[in-house]
């Protein structure tokens, strides 16, 4: 999760990484640039729109950002970011998503109370007053928004021309995402065909509205990428995920990714694990080539 304690955990690994890479270039932009090397768009679509837009949804207007293959209709992806929100990083992972033949939108889980961005370039989780301004906003959401959202969402994506509605949906989630993505495959079953939770956390509690209750009521195969010190912190937590799958016809595919930190796939993350961030891009690539049908 992302809390004190994770944010403790990870200051200690990015100053052990201080004295083996020079990070001095997190305090301006050209930190992104560098970190966005690793995620230039695929190969597969010759030409890519990108657009800032605006979703009505029941509780107001969010603000997302969409990216597409210029040509053609496409299987749509929906992209809830990690705690800090929509910010130049996940745009930049939704184009390169759309590079790989995808319509990909990522949105502002905060749009009810605030525009993104929250956070300025160079800002990370790990600063505690970015925390002290964001997890207000994290505590304000719930289940019964994500659902809204989830079906206001997937309403806006069928009704472009550059999303293929033959084709299933996929949703991914970073962080506060994970769970995110369970909520929408359950509540949108008939469309979400894929699921992808990245250092999700709080994917299997010991609550009632636990999101891995509801992988019965799913149709999606998933892919699980867990951080190794969300592993040590709690390590049932992938064997209840794996035996939660199990017991349905959803597949699952749950690893822990030796050696990362919680927050290592967006590349603005002071955390990023290049290698670790491509093999699972590389793998929710996988899972959506068969579950995107």
């Amino acid at each position: 999760m992302c809390d004190d304690i994770t944010e403790l955990e990870n200051q200690g690994f990015y100053e052990k990484r201080l004295t083996r890479r020079d990070f001095s270039l997190l305090a301006g932009g050209a930190a992104i640039s560098l970190a966005f090397a690793g995620c230039a768009p695929g190969e597969k679509a010759a030409g890519i729109t990108e657009s800032d837009v605006m979703i009505d949804t029941p509780d107001g207007t969010a603000d997302a950002y969409f990216a597409h293959p210029t040509t053609g209709a496409h299987a749509a992806v929906l992209i809830w970011p990690d705690i800090v929100g929509l910010r130049p990083a996940f745009k930049m992972m939704a184009k390169r998503l759309a590079g790989d033949g995808y319509a990909a939108l990522v949105v502002n889980p905060y749009y009810r109370q605030v525009r993104a961005p929250l956070v300025e370039v160079g800002q990370t989780f790990r600063d505690p007053a970015v925390r002290e301004k964001i997890v207000p906003y994290a505590r304000a959401l719930s289940q019964d928004t994500n659902r809204t959202d989830a079906r206001a969402f997937i309403d806006w994506l069928d009704a472009q021309p550059s999303v293929d509605t033959s084709r299933q949906i996929g949703t991914t989630g970073y962080c506060m995402g994970g769970p995110m993505t369970m909520i929408t495959a359950a509540t949108v079953p008939d469309r979400v065909g894929a699921g992808a939770s990245f250092h999700g956390g709080g994917l299997a509690t010991d609550k009632p509205n636990s999101p891995h209750l509801l992988i019965p009521d799913m149709s999606a195969d998933y892919l699980i990428a867990i951080a190794a010190n969300d592993d040590e912190r709690d390590p049932e937590n992938k064997t209840i995920l794996k035996e939660a799958f199990a017991a349905t016809d959803n597949s699952a595919e749950i690893e822990v990714y030796e050696g990362t930190q919680h927050g290592w796939c967006p590349p603005d993350s002071a955390v990023y694990d290049e290698a670790a961030a491509d093999k699972a891009w590389a793998r929710k690539l996988a899972l959506f080539e068969t579950a995107l049908k």
